[in-house]
């Protein structure tokens, strides 16, 4: 099944961080936080404006963002907990700069 989101929303899947310690111990689900990054998996087609024009938004499958710890409406689709939530909501895009995937890589 497959969702499209309406309007200024968009449909995000939330990126688990590493869930172990620098010196190895692994944190359980129950205490370790919700992650506030994401994969944008689906977006809306625009804001409708006053005038009734519609604003594309500047959000794009594939895009990784980060957004605040309690924003959006989480639902299960398949098994799967995807989190919608308005494009205002996204606190800003993660871009890969090329040093850090080249330091990720040594």
């Amino acid at each position: 099944m497959q969702i499209r989101p309406l309007y200024d929303r968009i449909i995000a899947k939330r990126i688990d961080p590493l869930r172990q310690t620098a010196s190895g111990i692994v944190i359980p689900d129950t205490a370790a936080e919700k992650p506030e990054q994401g994969e944008v998996l689906a977006v809306g087609n625009g804001r409708l404006l006053q005038d009734g024009s519609v604003r594309p938004l500047q959000l794009q499958p594939g895009q990784r963002v980060l957004f605040g710890k309690y924003a959006g409406q989480t639902v299960k689709l398949d098994g799967q907990e995807l989190l919608v939530l308005r494009e205002e909501d996204v606190l800003g895009v993660i871009e890969e700069t090329a040093t850090a995937a080249t330091l990720k890589v040594a």
